[in-house]
């Protein structure tokens, strides 16, 4: 442990970088004229609304000004993650004094006019939002929901041998699960082949109205903490915050690079046990003391805005004006508004500037996949249904040589659940990443390893998302009905992804791709709680420009597809597949044309007229049984004219002004007519069908069977029965809804329904699926 007695400090008794970071930090929450403090401060000089949560701000900007000091000093390349919200006052301000500002924005220029612009934008319509944006340089993390810095942080170091990237924790932020799971990323990080993670844990103690946990922690139950977690924590405290932080970086830098220099040379240490630092400050460290007789400095009430009534209250404008001129500007910055030398000298210059790091803008680094074929891997067909296969077990097989034509480019991470997603066979490729000491039946585990499984849905997305951003490539293998665990995350990413896409200079970046599995409507040994297809209904809502949904009925389709969700870009790719060995329905080639057009007839299921219903269908399940009311009907009503339309790509049913997917009219008539009923036997909740095919005309006749929240432990069938989506209702409503045949079919629909009873039955006298059930096929 290494800490000096703490006190408050006084802005008086800090270095010139750090005064000018801290008043443009604070001028941004307050000022919209009078930037400089040049005249005195009148109610009018003071923006309407008051954004921003200045308590973060003078910790962020110690932790800013080391890290630059370490930089300049070794030449080092580093990346800052700010995991603290409403923290983007402290950030701007330096960037904007170290210039990476202005080379994206000609308006933040470092002089008068630039300054006055950064000051005056911040929470202003159009401006810098409170929190970090894409169009911010340097960010890859927005800090929009709290707990994920830390978990991005190491997906940006993976892969990177040199980059060290710091990762600021706010004391609130980690009190969240995210946080407290991502710690132990530290036992996946390679120290040969990827760069490393400093943690900076910002300690000022409060969060918006409550003391932290960790901020009622004494130093010794916090270095204990972490010790525990594998870390070396550093406390930084005192009367000399710089000094002390200065210290613990270039302590943290060297053994950093002790570490990897050991591993490098052959001698990987048991237990890598990397720094961090604990950094104990004042909240709103610097600012105002006490107002109206309460103490606000080191408080709760520094946490968002002090004086916040300064507009209309002449004490509180009194006081931010001796706040803001305690930093004394008129020392910090020229006549011309640009910072002084003995502020500027203390950035980096060109691409060491952290807001500069080609790694924040991850596509200008971006080199596409080398991809193997998907020949060797696919299925072949004598005719549909004729073979079965697990599309998971096909994909793992291709994956396993998409790692080894892509060794440092390329990623699994995973909930540990590849091998029970049938993907175990890219453990052929590559080992589990770990990196401390494994007992001798731990297999397929080791350093190096491509593939990072840890029980922690969340540390996944932000390995992930760390890694992508960066300008390398993955996957996200996960059970369907838990993938919503990262619903707050993948919000955050989306957005982030939409506000990339609007940024000019930022350049695209390889697609985010989720594989789900353990689909709910495969019992295996799990029961309803293993159910859930949410996960559409939360992509659906994101913005049309990042989001993608496809649904392969079978191995060659999902082959098809995860060639194509490898070589997009910007986007968020939700691709949901089963792992049981299926019947498989389309040749690889006639698979690729299926998911070139997004939707096609499967003439081969379909009769020969013009069609009385159209059975559509989206999904494993859903396919089989919707083929299987097909074949009923056919046998059973051989006048009834059915077309079968299958569904890959979800969102090519969305009229083409609402996605750059969906299918343009007279593609879309000629699949499911004009007039005509439709029943579209679905994957997930009926709503995401009637929400995508809002604009389309008629609407009221797709008839959307899906997943309606009833399960139980049961055989595979009897919970199709139970939502209401297997082969008898599907023929049921398709007579019932074909013009003039709703009387002419009612006693095939009433077999039917006793077909329903009789299987109810069956199952509670056997256990299992009847085997004209079981052993159905098309053939």
């Amino acid at each position: 442990m290494e800490q000096t007695p703490a006190t408050d400090g006084s802005a008086t008794e800090i270095s010139p970088y750090l005064r000018a970071a801290n008043f443009l930090a604070a001028a941004q929450v307050y000022l919209r004229d009078n930037c400089l403090l040049e005249e005195p401060l009148r109610p009018e000089h003071i923006k309407p609304r008051l954004l921003g949560h200045w308590g973060t701000c003078p910790g962020i900007n110690l932790v800013y000004q080391g890290l630059n000091r370490m930089i300049r000093e070794n030449g080092a390349p580093a990346l800052l993650l700010t995991g603290p919200g409403h923290g983007a006052p402290a950030n701007l301000a330096n960037l904007w004094l170290e210039g990476s500002l202005e080379d994206v924005d000609s308006s933040m220029s470092r002089d008068r006019a630039g300054l006055e612009h950064l000051v005056r934008s911040f929470s202003w319509p159009g401006g810098h939002p409170s929190h970090l944006a894409a169009m911010v340089p340097g960010v890859i993390h927005e800090g929009g929901e709290l707990g994920y810095a830390l978990a991005t942080a190491f997906g940006a170091a993976l892969d990177n041998p040199e980059l060290i990237v710091a990762c600021i924790v706010g004391d609130g932020e980690a009190e969240t699960g995210p946080t407290a799971t991502g710690w132990h990323s530290n036992k996946f990080l390679d120290p040969v082949g990827s760069g490393a993670v400093l943690p900076v844990l910002h300690l000022n103690g409060y969060k918006i109205a409550n003391p932290t946990v960790f901020g009622t922690m004494s130093p010794r139950e916090l270095v204990e903490l972490f010790q525990g977690y594998g870390w070396h924590p550093r406390i930084v405290a005192g009367a000399d915050l710089e000094t002390a932080m200065r210290d613990a970086i270039a302590n943290s830098y060297a053994d950093i690079r002790e570490i990897q220099e050991r591993a490098r040379a052959g001698d990987r240490p048991e237990r890598p046990t990397w720094p961090m630092i604990i950094l104990r400050s004042p909240k709103g460290w610097t600012g105002i003391h006490e107002l109206d007789g309460v103490p606000i400095e080191g408080t709760f009430r520094a946490h968002q805005v002090p004086a916040k009534d300064a507009r209309e209250n002449p004490g509180h404008l009194r006081a931010l004006e001796e706040w803001l001129r305690s930093y004394a500007p008129e020392e910090l910055f020229g006549e011309d508004g640009r910072p002084v030398p003995a502020v500027v000298d203390e950035c980096p210059t060109g691409e060491l500037r952290m807001g500069a790091r080609p790694e924040a803008n991850g596509g200008t680094l971006l080199e596409p996949l080398d991809l193997p074929p998907v020949e060797p891997h696919s299925v072949r067909l004598a005719a549909p249904g004729a073979e079965q296969e697990s599309a998971l077990e096909a994909t793992g097989r291709w994956l396993a040589d998409v790692v080894r034509e892509n060794e440092r480019s390329f990623r699994i991470v995973c909930p540990d659940e590849l091998e029970s997603n049938k993907l175990g066979a890219v453990l052929e490729a590559t080992p589990r990443a770990y990196e401390w000491p494994l007992g001798p039946n731990d297999v397929n585990q080791g350093p190096g390893g491509r593939v990072m499984e840890m029980l922690s849905e969340h540390n996944c997305q932000g390995w992930l998302q760390g890694y992508v951003l960066t300008g390398r490539h993955g996957i996200f293998p996960c059970y369907e009905a838990f993938v919503p665990i990262v619903d707050g995350m993948v919000n955050q990413y989306a957005k982030f992804l939409k506000m990339a896409k609007e940024t000019a200079w930022r350049k695209p970046v390889s697609s985010f791709n989720y594989i789900l599995t353990s689909e709910g409507w495969r019992q295996e040994h799990n029961g309803y709680s293993h159910q859930g297809p949410g996960f559409i209904n939360t992509i659906l809502n994101k913005k049309e420009s990042v989001v993608r949904v496809y649904l392969p009925a079978d191995a060659n389709t999902m082959l098809a597809t995860m060639e194509h969700c490898l070589k997009t870009l910007d986007t968020i790719n939700v691709v949901i597949a089963s792992k049981q060995p299926l019947p498989q329905w389309l040749s690889l080639d006639a698979a690729k044309q299926h998911c070139f057009a997004g939707a096609s007839e499967w003439g081969w299921a379909s009769t020969d007229g013009e069609p009385d219903v159209v059975l559509a269908c989206a999904g494993t399940i859903p396919t089989i049984e919707t083929l299987a009311a097909a074949k009923l009907l056919r046998e059973d009503v051989p006048e009834l004219e059915v077309r079968v339309v299958n569904v890959v790509d979800l969102l090519v049913l969305a009229a083409p002004g609402d996605h750059p997917h969906g299918m343009n009219a007279e593609e879309f008539e000629s699949l499911f007519g004009l007039r005509g009923p439709v029943v579209f036997n679905f994957h997930g909740y009926p709503s995401a069908i009637h929400q995508v095919l809002h604009h389309r005309p008629g609407p009221e006749r797709f008839h959307v069977k899906g997943y309606r929240e009833e399960g139980t432990t049961t055989t595979p069938f009897d919970l199709l029965a139970m939502n209401g989506v297997s082969r008898f209702h599907i023929a049921s409503e398709a007579l019932r809804r074909a013009h003039g045949w709703a009387s002419r079919g009612a006693s095939l629909v009433e077999r039917y329904e006793q077909a329903l009873v009789d299987h109810r039955g069956y199952i509670l006298e056997h256990g299992e699926d009847p085997p004209e059930i079981r052993d159905w096929s098309w053939s």
